[in-house]
């Protein structure tokens, strides 16, 4: 697959908390990484941004994977130790205490996915103009939802429902779900920060993302999307095609620096 990440300060906020990118190692294996700070003032920003300098450097070291499984041990291992290198930051600097990020990861294969996250930045994978989230947020509301406190819709509105209840670099141990699913011809993945999917349903991401047009276009209607109804988060995504795609015709962005 091939793809591009875009991010935007949106509206309100005065500075850029989200990090990303796509990195691709010595085999062109791509890994692609969103990440969401918080912590306050400048905190967020050093949080996000060392996770995926990070993960950057460390993948871009690799040489190939041959299967989900190996994938999967090097996610597990590398965001743990990602994970510790943030936590001690925040102990050794006051201005940052307290600090942490979420991350949503996914590399791809021949025939698989893998998917690693902590927090409630999202994967959507879309199938033949079906969407899927197949991360599930560790949050507030997500909680409350599961446990029937709270509906779906409510948890839309929730005043709380941007309290995540896991986060890198936030304590010194973290658990991190990650799991590998189909890469199918003609699919789409979404990668994305909660300053897209608190301003757009699912059936609209998957009525954009559906659209015959470049990925970069795509990507960018759904960030001014965002912004039009209030923008008030940073609004990071990466949007991932089959190389396919490209062969077609479609003008794709394989890098696109943090903004």
């Amino acid at each position: 697959m091939i793809g591009t990440f875009l991010t935007d300060r949106g509206k309100v906020r005065t500075h850029n908390e989200d990090a990303g990118g796509i990195f691709y190692n010595e085999s062109n294996q791509l890994l692609a990484i969103i990440a969401d700070g918080m912590g306050g003032h400048q905190a967020g920003d050093v949080a996000s941004q060392m996770a995926i300098n990070a993960m950057k450097e460390r993948w871009e070291e690799t040489k190939r994977f041959s299967s989900p499984e190996e994938v999967e041990t090097w996610l597990k291992k590398h965001i743990s130790e990602v994970n510790a290198l943030i936590y001690r930051h925040a102990q050794s600097n006051k201005e940052c205490e307290g600090m942490g990020t979420t991350i949503v990861s996914v590399v791809c294969l021949d025939e698989h996915l893998i998917i690693a996250h902590i927090g409630d930045s999202r994967c959507y994978v879309f199938r033949q103009q079906t969407i899927e989230q197949v991360t599930e947020d560790h949050s507030l509301v997500n909680a409350l939802v599961q446990s029937g406190q709270l509906s779906k819709d409510d948890a839309a509105t929730h005043p709380r429902r941007n309290v995540v209840l896991r986060a890198l670099g936030s304590e010194e141990k973290v658990n991190m779900d990650v799991q590998t699913v189909p890469l199918e011809k003609g699919i789409k993945v979404l990668l994305c920060s909660d300053g897209l999917t608190d301003k757009i349903r699912d059936e609209e991401l998957s009525e954009i993302v559906s659209e015959d047009k470049p990925i970069e276009e795509i990507g960018r209607k759904l960030i001014d999307l965002a912004n039009e109804r209030g923008g008030e988060d940073n609004i990071s995504l990466i949007l991932l095609v089959d190389d396919a795609k490209v062969e077609a015709g479609e003008k794709v962005e394989k890098r696109s620096p943090s903004q």
